[in-house]
């Protein structure tokens, strides 16, 4: 008796969260978003998903997370805060959180860029979630220019203050098989999304 063990059919495309017709970023992996409106990338990204969404961020930050400016983009009931004291515990509580699945979307404000070996680790523990649930979405959020080594893609985001409507100029800045590019997002409507159109072209996508 034969057995056919390898089928011709394509392999099967990973699961993504589609934020935009232009963006999908892909589930069961970590991504990072830098630059001064990495808040606001992450809160449309958690707008454009289904769920609790985990917020982790160190317990000594003095600013966090307004209601009134989360509204726009996400119902703030949807969001679980948690406020590590230790900052070797705010990537443990990632890992934690990632591999259990309960959450479809983990997002950690963090005071710098993880290094290598950490964001593997995070890349492992939601693959695993992955085998038992749909997988989830990690968000590494680092200052500046970020740098976090290892990640799926990399957002850089900043206000632009030029429209009467918030904008902002939205950049990817790495992925594993997309070019670097940027648009200016606007955010024209509650919980709609951005409008986005790529920088020095004609080209606008709603």
């Amino acid at each position: 008796m034969s057995t056919q063990l390898l089928g011709r059919k394509p392999a099967r495309a990973a699961p993504g969260l589609n934020l935009h017709p232009q963006i999908t970023l892909q589930l069961g992996r970590v991504h990072e978003a830098c630059g001064p409106a990495r808040r606001s990338f992450a809160l449309w990204l958690a707008g454009q998903a289904q769920g609790p969404v985990l917020w982790i961020s160190p317990a000594w930050e003095v600013s966090r997370l307004n209601p009134i400016g989360m509204m726009p983009f996400a119902d703030p009931a949807r969001f679980l805060l948690v406020r590590p004291t230790r900052s070797e515990d705010l990537l443990w509580c990632m890992e934690e959180a990632l591999r259990s699945g309960a959450a479809p979307v983990v997002i950690a404000d963090l005071p710098g860029a993880p290094g290598l070996t950490p964001i593997r680790r995070l890349h492992l523990a939601a693959e695993q979630a992955g085998t038992m649930t749909r997988p989830p979405l990690g968000l590494v959020l680092t200052p500046e220019e970020g740098g976090a080594q290892g990640v799926e893609t990399r957002w850089h985001m900043a206000p632009t203050y030029q429209d009467k409507a918030p904008s902002w100029i939205l950049s990817r800045r790495r992925a594993r098989a997309l070019p670097p590019v940027s648009w200016q997002a606007t955010h024209t409507e509650a919980r709609a999304g951005l409008t986005l159109q790529k920088v020095n072209t004609k080209d606008t996508t709603e």
